[in-house]
């Protein structure tokens, strides 16, 4: 695809970090509109700051799970760890990183932490679905090979997926179930049943979509489990399970 958005003079801009950065933008710009709307108690330098916080420890976060799985390649090249524009990065390790420096963040400045996440949890669906389109444009997080009619074929040298063979766009496959559960999420929060709902509903669904999407993955994945169950698919689990225990814990103490 278009691992190189376009140029401007000697500089590259990167698809990939370009729309990440769009997607943190974005994101950003809802999270501030939604808190201005709603009865929590919060500047808006507050909501700025925390956004911020959990945006970049998210980035740091997502780029050490995914060289802690392909150690073996950084460990040869460790400057190339810090190349953060040409891909690189799961989502799970950002999200849990990002989970734990935004509640410290919260409990700190004694801000209702449920609240707040449900506030948010839109935000990094609608952050996502830009972010796999970086993915998508850059040939990261590729799929395997397939012969159905939608498969696509990466031919740019500078292309991270394989070149001349038609793949699964599993970045499309995410990029599409990110923006369904923003736009599910967006539908249920006005009947919302209680305080970190609209945030474990978030982690479940998008745990499930995961971890189908991981089947049709053909990038190095890391394994937990007997080649079987990938590193992604073994945290999602997890956190599908820690959501519906959390779902029915809150709404059972409701």
């Amino acid at each position: 695809m278009y691992p190189i958005l376009f140029r401007l003079g000697s500089l590259n801009i990167y698809s990939y970090g370009f729309f990440v950065i769009l997607g943190f933008s974005f994101g950003a710009i809802l999270a501030i509109h939604k808190a201005r709307r709603s009865d929590i108690r919060i500047s808006f330098d507050k909501i700025v700051d925390l956004f911020f916080y959990s945006v970049l420890s998210a980035i740091i976060g997502s780029r050490i799970l995914f060289v802690l799985i392909n150690f073996d390649f950084y460990r040869e090249r460790p400057l190339h760890i810090f190349h953060f524009w040409e891909g690189g990065m799961v989502f799970f390790g950002g999200f849990i990183l990002a989970v734990v420096v935004a509640i410290g963040y919260m409990r700190f400045y004694h801000l209702p932490i449920f609240k707040l996440a449900d506030l948010v949890s839109p935000s990094i669906a609608l952050g996502l679905f830009f972010g796999r389109i970086g993915c998508f444009l850059a040939g990261c997080c590729y799929g395997k090979e397939t012969s159905l009619p939608w498969g696509v074929t990466f031919t740019n040298p500078n292309s991270l997926a394989r070149l001349n063979v038609s793949l699964h766009p599993t970045q499309l496959y995410e990029a599409i179930g990110a923006l369904a559960i923003f736009i599910f999420l967006n539908w249920v929060e006005k009947g919302k049943r209680f305080d970190g709902w609209i945030f474990f509903l978030f982690i479940l669904l998008y745990s499930s979509i995961r971890f189908f999407i991981e089947i049709f993955r053909g990038d190095p994945r890391g394994f937990i489990f007997a080649d079987v169950i990938s590193t992604s698919q073994g945290i999602g689990i997890l956190l599908a399970i820690l959501a519906i225990f959390m779902l029915f814990y809150l709404g059972r103490r409701r």
